[in-house]
Order: C-alpha cells, then structure tokens, then sequence
C-alpha cells in the first residue's frame, strides 16, 4: 500500500484504468444464483458475431459470383465449414478466424423480418425478399442485374443488416425480452447457462449492433478504420497480435455510424455503445436477482436511446445515398449510356433501397411515412428511361417505359428533405439540398411523393 501513497502517476494510472473499464462492454462477473461451473464472464453474444461475419461473407460471396449454393450456405447456415470471405487475414491485420462455425454455428434466415415489405415487388416477407434477391443474384454476373440496375450484393446487405440485426435488436431482445416475465434476470437464459436471462438478451442486442467491446474508448476515426481493417494495433485491444472478431472488430451499422461521426457532427457511434454499456451494469447491478421495476424503467430508456439513434443511423445512410442517387443522375445526364455510371448508380440505387426497407424492420410501424419513403424511391432505378414497377405472377420484373430522370432527381431532393424532418439527420453526407438555392421551388408547397 505505501507504493499508493504519493504517487501521483500510478494513481493517474489507475484512473485511467478505471475509466477505460467503464467503456468497454465487459467482462461481467457471474451473477446467476446456484451457478458452480468455471465460467468468470457473463458476457455471451457469439452467435450474433456468427451471423455478423455471415452478412460479411454474404455480401462478398454474391459479388465475387458464387454458385447459388454457396451464397445459400452463408444465408441458411451449414453443417459444413463455412470459410470467413470478410473480414480475412492479410500482412497488415490478422483475424483470429477463418471457419465461421468456429464462432457459431448458426444462421441468418432464421432471424430475418418475417412481416410483409411492401416496398419491394411481389408483397414478400423480409425473409422471402432476401431469399429471392439471393436467387436472383445467382442468375447475374457477380450479383449485377444491367438491365433492371439492380446490385444484389449491396441490396442483400443493406437490407439483411436491417431485416435481421435491426429487427432482432429493437423489435426483439431491447423490446419484448426487456419485460420482467420474459427472460427475468433470476434465472438462467436456458437450461445450463451460466448467464441470466436478462443479461443475455442485452448482450445479444451489442452483438447485433456490431461495435467492438472497446470501441467507446477509441476516436470515430479509428473504429472506422477498424472496421475497414486499416488498424489493427487500435483493434488488437489485449495485444495478442490477432485481432478477436468476437470482440474486437466494428460491424454492420456500428461502422457506419463511426463513418457519420468521423465528420464531427454526430456521436451515434459513442451514444449507442455507451447506452449499452450502461444498460448492462444495470442489470449486472442487479446480482442474479429479478430486476425491479425502477431498474427496468431505467434499461428500458437505455434501450430507446439506443434504438432511435440506430433508426438514425439508418436514416442518415437513406440521406446519403438519395444523395448518390441524385448525383449519378446528373452525370447520366451529360454522359447516357456510360457503363461505369451505370454501374455505380446501381450501387448507390441497391445500397439506398436496403436502408430505406430496413426502416420498416423494427416493430414501430412508419404509416404513412413509410408510404411516402417507398414511393419516392419506387422499386427500381431510372435505367435508360426505364424503371421496374412490379413483378408478374411468373415471377419476372415488368417496368414503366417512360421513367423520367429528372422527376426522379427531384424524389432524391424530397427524401433527404423527409429524413431530415421526420428523422432528424444531422450528419447528412451528400446533402443536395445545401447546394439549391430555390429548393423550395423544386420541391414544391405540395407531398407529392408517388413515383409513378
């Protein structure tokens, strides 16, 4: 003890300690009642990780043109060995995995949306429409569909992220599993688990907002680069020289909100990992007994926190890329016909549709607004003049042969006005609305927001 005495630094030292310790998302002591097995760490949220690297190397397996079996395997899970396509090991940062079955075992089928998307042709559910993109992905060359302008790879992604990590998150573990008879906190998740039943919905809540367990304590810079696997020294938080994919890697809509806040306008990335972490103390707070009804009060305003900065998040990426959307256009303008334009409009087109749907995924019903959202962006891009509108009982897209650019330009210019007024986007990248001087003009006293 008398090494404490005086010592200014190691005192610092241990302040600092402590702090860093309050924004990390674990370890947790055991807290369940009658527990006598070995595990030190409460904290389980492996097979959210699972599906994490599933959505990733879904992604890259429709894009690089695997066979339909193949980009099933990612979707449905697989007795097999599932090999990890992204995030993989190169010279400059090393993963700990290269089976995703060694980190779970699981799927992402099982946990899609499974209420009906109206926004995309056929009145599917969340799980059908992603089934379907991915079959039909099968049938193009590297998930690219040129005539209708559809990228499967970014519209798969965008929307899973959503209609499975969003969805399971907010409609689910931070909604109906935060009520004091589902899950209570004394007792066991399930039979032989060494967590509780409350403190293990919490965790699988972080898992699928895909932060690493460190990431409050970095810069939004860094967990962006984290995430885009350009630092793996910030990663590598116990020094192992690999870097944990379990706990120590950014995903999904965690990365994007490092990519919103690295502009110094918003803090999504911080508001939401801090929520979490808060709310996990609480329940740990708790030592293994049911939670009452103030400490529910309290996680629940956590959980709210949590899931309306992540709806902004969500929010900000429909700004973005109505934002791309209306800026391809221009170019297609001056250059109808370019191919690489064309192409990148795809992206942007596949990448605005899947946030946009992920919208509707989280159990609070849009209403109208949701209407207002899918109109104005319809069910395919401006292709040439161009644009799907349905899909026939055979199952084959039929278009409208007079879709018109410019009117389209101006559905951009309303989207992003809506996300700023019924969202309240701040970060707002890609803002064309900045740049118009007569906006109002453009957009008129009039909602019109049918894209027809």
């Amino acid at each position: 003890m008398k090494y404490l005495i005086g010592s200014s630094i190691l005192i610092t030292t241990v302040a600092a300690n402590l702090a860093f310790a309050a924004d990390v998302y674990g370890p947790y002591p055991i807290t369940l009642k009658g527990y006598d097995g070995d595990a030190t760490n409460s904290v389980s949220y492996s097979g959210q990780v699972g599906r994490q690297l599933l959505h990733n190397s879904l992604k890259k397996a429709i894009s690089s043109g695997a066979a339909m079996n193949v980009t099933k395997a990612y979707f449905n899970g697989s007795d097999s060995d599932l090999t990890l396509l992204d995030p993989v090991s190169s010279a400059d940062f090393k993963v700990d995995v290269t089976n995703i079955n060694d980190v779970s075992k699981t799927n992402l089928s099982g946990k899609a949306y499974k209420g009906t998307i109206n926004g995309w042709p056929g009145a599917m559910t969340g799980k059908e429409v992603l089934e379907s993109m991915i079959e039909r992905a099968a049938q193009t060359e590297n998930g690219y569909d040129a005539i209708h302008g559809y990228d499967y790879a970014q519209l798969v992604s965008k929307f899973a992220m959503g209609a499975v990590f969003y969805h399971q998150a907010c409609d689910n573990y931070l909604d109906e599993k935060l009520e004091a008879d589902n899950k209570p906190n004394n007792k066991p998740y399930k039979d032989g688990a060494y967590y509780t039943g409350k403190e293990h919905s919490w965790d699988e809540g972080f898992g699928y907002w895909g932060a690493a367990a460190h990431g409050a304590t970095l810069s939004a810079r860094v967990n962006y680069d984290i995430a885009k696997k350009k630092d793996m020294a910030s990663a590598d938080a116990n020094g192992d020289g690999v870097v944990n994919l379990k706990s120590e890697m950014n995903y999904a809509h965690a990365y994007y909100a490092s990519a919103y806040d690295k502009g110094g306008v918003t803090d999504y990335y911080n508001t939401i990992t801090e929520a979490f972490i808060d709310g996990r103390q609480i329940i740990t707070d708790a030592n293994g007994d049911a939670l009452s009804d103030s400490a529910r009060t309290d996680l629940k305003a956590k959980a709210r926190v949590i899931c309306s900065n992540w709806e902004k998040v969500i929010a900000e990426s429909v700004f973005k890329y109505a934002g791309s959307v209306y800026g391809d256009l221009e170019k297609l303008k001056a250059n109808p016909g370019d191919e690489k334009l064309m192409r990148a409009h795809a992206k942007h087109w596949g990448e605005l549709k899947g946030f946009a749907l992920s919208l509707h995924t989280s159990g609070q019903n849009l209403g109208e607004l949701g209407t207002r959202i899918d109109r104005l962006i319809g069910l395919g891009p401006v292709v040439n003049g161009s644009a799907v509108t349905g899909v026939d009982g055979g199952g084959n897209y039929f278009e409208m042969g007079d879709a018109d650019a410019d009117k389209y330009m101006v559905h951009m210019l309303k989207l992003q006005k809506l996300m700023e007024d019924e969202f309240g986007v701040t970060a707002k990248n890609n803002d064309k609305l900045a740049g118009i001087s007569n906006i109002s003009e453009i957009l008129g006293a009039g909602d019109s927001a049918e894209n027809d």
